[in-house]
């Protein structure tokens, strides 16, 4: 097998890798600006300088030349070599930072030249703490500046499109920006303008950066010159937590990071998965975060002459066990949601067959023609295979309103979609009928409810959905609610402020913890009101069940869907679409 060897360690390689990423795989830490695994390569910002050298072959003995020590001679190439555009070859030799001090002048030199014209914005900049150039300036930068003229000003502060502002002086030029739009999003909205130390990216005369990944951008600037409009001054790295999760607003499923803070979500960024989105996830993905932290539905509520007033727990399960002693098994309609998870679907289809109520029923959410082929799909919720899965029956929305007005039915149960608000059915349907709404958010179908339940939403319990692929992916609880704490919960996340503040600091309020619950865990409480408790602890309990009783899940766990980055349980995606 082909070797390699970097600071006079081996490597054995296959196919004809480049350095850099090669050294990454191997979990090493070159520095480097312009490169981006998924982007072309310029080799323009030459941070990533190596010492490269191949062994001589003897042309007659087709066998490595060897010097008096019996080891192979090495001839180096004439200048160093950007190790993100060099291919590996057989017995390659390298030298980087670690053992050459030509290469770790070279990179310091680099980084003095970067800074040279770079504000000194550390202490005001989003990117403080996760960025590169402040990180690798600290591990291979000099020490201090030694330029004492005037530096270059560029414009500040350019609204580039309505989600992205451009601060052009910090901007090194490496491109990713750009080459982004001409290569991933193809809206080639941006360029680079004017020359030498006064170019920056710019967008068209007239035109604005409205591509619906221009958030992609800001994520890859490795300096902090491209920022979030919404997120711009909102909080600092460090202050958040960051955990994994998946978007729910589309049936493509992008994999994403969760950032918190006081138990607010403050950003939504996309998480690697070369399945799924890879490093990309569009821009109404991250405007999820409205509907996270705000118009949520805390404490349940009960409609008397017209009102929708809160109401106590123990008063909710009651009245619902009331309502469900007064009607018959075949009176009650069952809708499950493509919006909510396997666990929560399973659970409720489960509980209420178990009453002998007829197999919970749903209908999917799509806009034909909305999908653009790469993120965006036409399925606008992202469980839709799940509940096909799950063997719940789909219904059109007219067939779905016509279920609900017949005669017979004289108690619904909605799992979390607004149906009255997307136009699936109308709120007249449910006239003449109790209708109970587990929902997390208000909503037109909320308002049309007799009792709403407030359940917990995908980032505030860990749970899974199975996306337009057929892979079922699951997030991981961010948000607490007032019954979960993330120092108790040993998956949730914790940051520099929940580990060292109190109640009584003011970064600190329970104000933003929501009387909530999942929808499962509810149903769980409401069995135990007649006998029919099912033991569930946790949402590894359902999945574990699940795997155990559907054949189509078979195998499934959370810790598989973690380490293989979600499990494909359809083979293809138009096996998905016709389950």
């Amino acid at each position: 097998m082909p070797e390699i060897f970097i600071d006079n360690v081996r490597y054995e390689f296959e196919g004809k890798p480049l350095v850099l990423q090669f050294m990454l795989d191997q979990g090493l830490d070159p520095p480097f600006f312009c490169y981006h695994p998924s982007l072309s390569i310029p080799a323009n910002c030459r941070q990533c300088y190596v010492e490269a050298g191949t062994p001589v072959m003897n042309r007659e003995t087709n066998e490595w030349e060897l010097d008096e020590k019996g080891e192979r001679v090495i001839r180096f190439f004439p200048k160093l070599m950007t190790s993100c555009s060099l291919e590996a070859s057989d017995g390659m030799v390298i030298k980087t930072q670690r053992t050459s001090e030509l290469v770790e002048r070279a990179q310091k030199d680099t980084l003095e030249f970067i800074l040279v014209n770079h504000p000194l914005d550390c202490p005001i900049c989003d990117q403080a703490g996760e960025c590169p150039l402040q990180i690798q300036t600290y591990k291979y930068g000099p020490e201090g500046s030694r330029f004492e003229h005037k530096k270059v000003h560029k414009p500040k502060r350019i609204k580039l499109g309505p989600k992205v502002i451009l601060d052009a002086e910090r901007c090194i030029n490496c491109t990713r920006c750009v080459r982004f739009t001409e290569e991933i999003s193809k809206t080639e909205q941006l360029t680079i303008i004017s020359r030498g130390d006064k170019n920056y990216p710019a967008v068209a005369p007239g035109t604005e950066f409205d591509d619906p990944y221009s958030l992609n951008t800001v994520d890859i600037c490795p300096v902090g010159a491209l920022t979030s409009s919404d997120f711009r001054f909102k909080a600092r790295v460090w202050e958040m937590n960051q955990t994994p999760g998946v978007d729910v607003t589309n049936g493509k499923g992008c994999n994403i990071d969760v950032w918190t803070r006081d138990n607010l979500v403050m950003r939504i960024t996309p998480r690697f998965n070369p399945a799924v989105n890879d490093h990309w996830m569009p821009d109404f993905g991250r405007d999820d975060i409205t509907r996270l932290n705000e118009n949520r539905i805390s404490k349940p509520q009960v409609k008397l002459d017209g009102d929708s007033i809160k109401s106590s727990w123990s008063n909710a399960e009651m009245s619902m066990a009331e309502k469900l002693q007064e009607v018959k098994p075949e009176e009650i309609l069952v809708i499950g949601s493509a919006f909510s998870s396997v666990e929560d679907n399973f659970v409720l289809n489960k509980h209420f067959s178990a009453l002998g109520a007829k197999e919970a029923v749903f209908s999917p959410f799509i806009k034909e023609g909305s999908g653009d082929g790469f993120l965006i799909e036409d399925d606008q919720y992202p469980n839709t295979n799940g509940c096909r899965l799950l063997g719940l029956k789909e219904l059109s929305p007219s067939e779905l309103e016509a279920s609900i007005k017949e005669s017979g039915v004289k108690l619904v149960i909605s799992l979390e979609d607004d149906l009255v608000g997307r136009g699936a059915v109308s709120a007249a349907a449910f006239e003449g009928k109790f209708f109970v709404y587990m929902g997390s958010n208000h909503n037109e179908t909320s308002a049309a409810a007799d009792l709403v339940i407030p359940i917990s939403n995908s980032v505030e319990q860990s749970c899974s959905f199975v996306n337009t692929g057929g892979r079922i992916q699951r997030t991981v609880a961010a948000k607490e609610t007032m019954y979960t704490n993330r120092k108790l919960n040993l998956e949730m996340s914790m940051g520099r402020l929940d580990r060292y503040g109190t109640k009584f600091d003011n970064w600190v309020s329970d104000r933003n913890r929501i009387d909530c619950m999942p929808a499962w865990e509810f149903l769980e409480r409401l069995a135990t009101l007649s006998d029919q408790q099912f033991g569930y602890q946790t949402t590894r309990d359902i999945i574990a069940e699940i795997a155990s009783v559907n054949e189509k899940f078979s195998g499934v766990n959370y810790d598989r869907i973690d380490d293989e980055l979600g499990v494909p349980l359809i083979s293809n995606e138009q096996e998905a679409k016709s389950v």
